[in-house]
């Protein structure tokens, strides 16, 4: 999972960027090792047909749409023949449905298209980028619409896949997500996809901008993804307890339906 692609990022993104060097390296070592890039529906499609993947397959994904995605990690994407997909923020893209919340500069609709038509599969990743699990029903429904309505307009296919802001989610929202038509979904979780998580739990590691080579070696192979983001997963159960105690102290605040009869 990478985010920029820049050799000067801003602060909001610098941290989950990487170089151009960095990533010509990383797709790099892709090659040598042998392994096969997929699109993320490409990877969906085989296993719910139950058809062979091919050898040491591996996906190559972008989130929100940063214009260092289309100048930088297109062209090497394009010279090892690597297929990718990216997953959009429809409102930070620039251009007309641009609500001015992106955090780097962002990618325009005619760079999304150029991508699309050179072997990149565009996704759905919100059109505000908000945390979907903290949405009412009609806000996360919105969410879900607009953004894949606004991909299919500009790019006159309807997007399959979808990737969730923040990398996480829950069981409403993978529901609502597949409601809207998504075929399938990624989260982060910072381990190796499996079909076992099913087509909307989908799991990836997170590339950053202190990402060594020789630790990319070991991700792609597979070896100490534990150990490398074992921080990460802590922090991420901490949140986790913060954001359910959130959600209860919500419930428990909210009013009486007062509209319905007594309980039996």
């Amino acid at each position: 999972m990478y985010h920029a692609v820049s050799a000067r990022p801003g602060d909001a993104t610098r941290a989950l960027s990487v170089s151009p060097e960095a990533f010509a390296e990383q797709m790099a070592v892709l090659a040598e090792r042998g392994l096969t890039p997929v699109t993320t529906a490409e990877l969906a499609a085989r296993w719910r047909a139950d058809r062979p993947l091919p050898a040491r397959p591996v996906l190559v994904t972008f989130d929100d749409g940063y214009e260092g995605v289309h100048r930088h990690a297109l062209p090497v994407l394009a010279g090892h023949g690597f297929p990718a997909t990216l997953f959009v923020s429809t409102g930070w893209l620039r251009g007309p449905y641009d609500t001015g919340g992106g955090p780097d500069t962002m990618l325009d609709w005619d760079q999304v298209r150029e991508l699309a038509a050179r072997g990149v599969e565009i996704g759905g990743h919100s059109h505000s980028h908000p945390q979907l699990d903290r949405l009412d029903g009609d806000r996360l429904r919105s969410e879900l619409i607009l953004c894949k309505e606004i991909v299919s307009d500009q790019l006159g296919s309807v997007p399959a896949s979808f990737a969730y802001p923040y990398g996480y989610s829950s069981r409403r929202v993978r529901v609502a997500v597949r409601e809207t038509g998504y075929a399938q979904a990624l989260a982060v979780g910072n381990g190796l996809a499996r079909r076992a998580q099913g087509p909307y739990a989908l799991r990836r590691v997170t590339v950053r901008r202190s990402t060594s080579v020789a630790e990319f070696e070991r991700l792609v192979e597979g070896r100490a993804v534990t150990r490398s983001f074992a921080r990460d997963r802590a922090l991420t159960k901490g949140y986790a307890m913060v954001r359910r105690t959130r959600q209860a102290g919500r419930l428990i605040r909210r009013p009486p339906d007062r509209t319905r009869g007594p309980v039996r």
